[in-house]
């Protein structure tokens, strides 16, 4: 720890400083892949990060519409008892009918708006829960792009310990993996979702 603060060193810090000693191609090729894959890690990483919390803005969003909706349901409702009074002290005698009527349609007309206003926000709030839906699920997907880099980072620094070509292949296998989920991210395209969806419906139509 140094007066400036401190730092973690990672799998990527290891296999450079190991290049740096070592002085060979291999060495310096795997340095090189991790430094690469770190850095490519770290935008999925923040990818990530973002659609999370791009996921709980929409949830909060769609929790105020719903309590708008609630909020103009009792309205709706206080106005239904109040059209129920008014329709009920026709039925009396010696009132004024033409005048409670009148409060009958007004009371129906006020109803309508009110109605409107309700299913505006109900709409509204299931908008707001299907984008935190997707957002949370765009999240998922750039974790897992993370998760698979730092595997492939991983196996690198195992690598240069070994120096074994199979390991080393292997991280470029897993490393590519891992950019093609982080495109996939991206591009909005969930080819796993889909695949599992697809082997879900043929389970059920079993």
């Amino acid at each position: 720890m140094s007066g400036h603060g401190f730092h973690v060193h990672g799998p990527h810090d290891h296999a450079v400083e190991h290049a740096a000693h070592g002085g060979d191609s291999f060495s310096n090729n795997i340095a090189v892949m991790t430094a690469i894959l770190a850095t490519v890690g770290a935008m999925f990483g923040y990818q990530g990060g973002a659609t999370q919390n791009d996921a709980a803005l929409f949830k909060n969003n769609a929790a105020i519409d719903k309590t708008q909706a609630a909020n103009s349901w009792n309205y709706y409702q206080a106005k239904s008892n109040k059209q129920n009074l008014a329709e009920l002290a026709m039925t009396l005698p010696g009132v004024d009918v033409e005048r409670y009527k009148s409060e009958v349609a007004r009371y129906k007309s006020e109803k309508e708006d009110i109605k409107k206003e309700a299913e505006k926000w109900e709409e509204s709030s299931k908008e707001w829960n299907h984008k935190s839906d997707e957002a949370m699920h765009a999240h998922h997907q750039w974790a897992l792009a993370t998760t698979t880099e730092q595997i492939a980072i991983s196996l690198a620094a195992i690598t240069l310990l070994t120096r074994k070509k199979w390991l080393q292949a292997a991280a470029y296998g897993v490393a590519g993996v891992g950019i093609a989920l982080g495109a996939f991210a991206w591009l909005h395209v969930d080819p796993l979702g889909a695949l599992l969806l697809k082997l879900g419906g043929g389970a059920a139509g079993h």
